[in-house]
């Protein structure tokens, strides 16, 4: 059993918009679980026996190639919604890439809750949607950019989902956030080589739009040069 009145990603995660009442019913559903930074919470293939929703931490979504390497295809932050409602299987696995806290539930249970709050599977559609409109962003990413500036708008996503450096960049404030993928992770979701996401980083670095005062740790010194870079294809 959950409290859901105190979730903190309550007011942006998927049951947002609910009832007093049904938060309450949900919240009878659900049970916190904390998962540690490289547990495997979900595997690809296996039947999808629960959804959940991220509190706090970030978690990668992972398939394996037909050669048996792992391709990441997504990356979840708090208020995200993980997992398959209505559906069988899991079509990837979901490993926690930092230490992470979830509100999770049986399938059957959410499924049945779903069913009878129409509000709360309008919103599952909405989540349908924004997931494939992001795919589409990524196809355009992966085909048409030029590696500094697939660099340059992962950067700014991370920051976003993340810290949200959009609106501290607005108030005046530093930009600063712990990135959750290596240089590997970072090279496998943007279908670039370690050593091109190594170096394009520090090109950033030299032109001052980003600083990297440690291996995760990324300052964005000039968001608008960033965001050009980012959208000039």
């Amino acid at each position: 059993m959950t409290d859901c009145s105190h979730c903190p990603v309550g007011d942006s995660a998927i049951c947002a918009g609910l009832s007093a009442d049904a938060l309450e019913c949900l919240g009878h559903l659900g049970r916190k679980q904390k998962v540690r930074r490289g547990q495997t919470l979900v595997w690809e293939g296996d039947e999808a026996l629960v959804v959940a929703n991220v509190i706090s931490g970030i978690l990668k979504l992972s398939i394996s190639t037909a050669d048996g390497r792992e391709q990441i295809v997504g990356v979840v932050f708090p208020s995200d919604f993980i997992g398959r409602p209505f559906g069988k299987e899991s079509p990837h696995s979901v490993t926690a890439l930092t230490d992470a806290e979830l509100c999770v539930f049986t399938r059957a249970a959410f499924d049945g809750f779903a069913r009878q709050h129409p509000d709360l599977q309008n919103r599952l559609l909405m989540r349908t949607l924004t997931e494939l409109d992001r795919a589409r962003h990524w196809m355009l990413l992966l085909g048409k950019k030029t590696a500094s500036e697939r660099i340059a708008s992962l950067l700014l996503e991370v920051s976003d989902r993340m810290g949200n450096g959009a609106a501290k960049a607005a108030a005046g404030l530093p930009e600063v956030f712990e990135m959750p993928l290596d240089r590997q992770q970072m090279g496998d979701v943007l279908g670039l080589t370690i050593e091109t996401v190594s170096r394009q980083l520090t090109k950033l670095k030299g032109a001052e739009m980003i600083d990297l005062p440690n291996r995760r740790t990324v300052v964005i010194q000039d968001r608008a040069r960033l965001q050009t870079l980012a959208l000039a294809a």
